[in-house]
């Protein structure tokens, strides 16, 4: 698709990172600041992407359209983009279920629009490093728009389901794993057994303690958005036969950290396992 026109909906962090490759490609990228905050208007013209105001404006004049959201609203943005009329590709770069991700392409599909189905794998992509998994007929052209970088892109088959499947496994290794982190630093410092439990780590596991404490304060400024995450993933394991419980766990966690959405500064420790330790709900 080069030469083509990408549409981007809600530039955040990653979806601006992501916008950035496309323009860096060749392409001509597009956004539409019609309810959009100041945040993502700073994001969107630092890196000189086009407002054309609107949804509409920006469906009618767009070859590809790339939808990145928190996962609860992956249907809406899907629905709100049929509803204009478009008839040009979509992708769904969400974090959501494999299922959710069918169901989402058999709607779209109804309204005429092809979906290319995409997991992001990695933080924004301003350098080499993050990779955009994609699956659907219509994969090899949705990654040639990304062949310049520093997105990476990597495609999986045609069968829809597959890129969001492989996202939910290794988001299930990588956050899980930290939520797991976050919880068992806040029970050792229940226990006062955390200084000894430092000790073991760093015997056993050398280093261990300081990176579980990093990334349990790294965590807190995306928590409110991995909570949903883990339900998705949660989904996903009981689909394949696997229990969710662990995941859905997770996703509690994340909620007691969501405080600290917008934070200017990464919190303390302390601060982290004061938000566990005060959330209503039990560890």
């Amino acid at each position: 698709m080069a030469s083509t026109t990408v549409g981007v909906l809600h530039p955040g962090n990653m979806g601006v990172s992501v916008a950035a490759s496309a323009k860096n490609s060749g392409c001509r990228v597009l956004w539409a600041s019609d309810g959009r905050s100041q945040e993502t208007r700073q994001r969107a013209e630092a890196q000189d992407l086009v407002d054309v105001g609107t949804l509409a404006a920006l469906c009618e004049a767009s070859d590809l359209v790339i939808g990145i959201c928190p996962p609860h609203a992956a249907e809406q943005v899907a629905a709100d983009v049929a509803a204009t009329g478009y008839q040009g590709l979509y992708l769904d770069a969400n974090a959501i279920s494999p299922m959710r991700t069918q169901a989402i392409a058999e709607s779209m599909a109804g309204a005429g629009i092809a979906l290319v189905d995409g997991g992001i794998v990695g933080g924004p992509a301003w350098q080499p490093g993050t990779t955009l998994y994609l699956a659907g007929q219509s994969a090899e052209r949705v990654a040639s728009c990304f062949s310049a970088g520093p997105l990476a892109t990597a495609v999986l088959g045609e069968e829809i389901g597959q890129a969001a499947a492989l996202k939910m496994c290794y988001a299930a290794w990588t956050k899980g794993t930290t939520a797991l982190l976050c919880a068992i630093l806040a029970v050792s410092e229940a226990n006062g057994v955390w200084e000894p439990l430092a000790e073991l780590w760093d015997v056993r596991h050398d280093g261990m303690d300081a990176q579980a404490v990093a990334r349990a304060r790294s965590v807190t400024a995306k928590a409110w958005r991995f909570a949903g995450e883990m339900q998705e993933i949660a989904a996903t394991f009981e689909q394949a036969g696997m229990p969710g419980g662990f995941h859905s766990a997770a996703s509690e966690l994340y909620e007691k950290l969501a405080e600290f959405k917008g934070a200017p500064e990464l919190p303390t420790i302390e601060d982290v396992l004061a938000a566990l330790r005060d959330a209503q709900a039990p560890l």
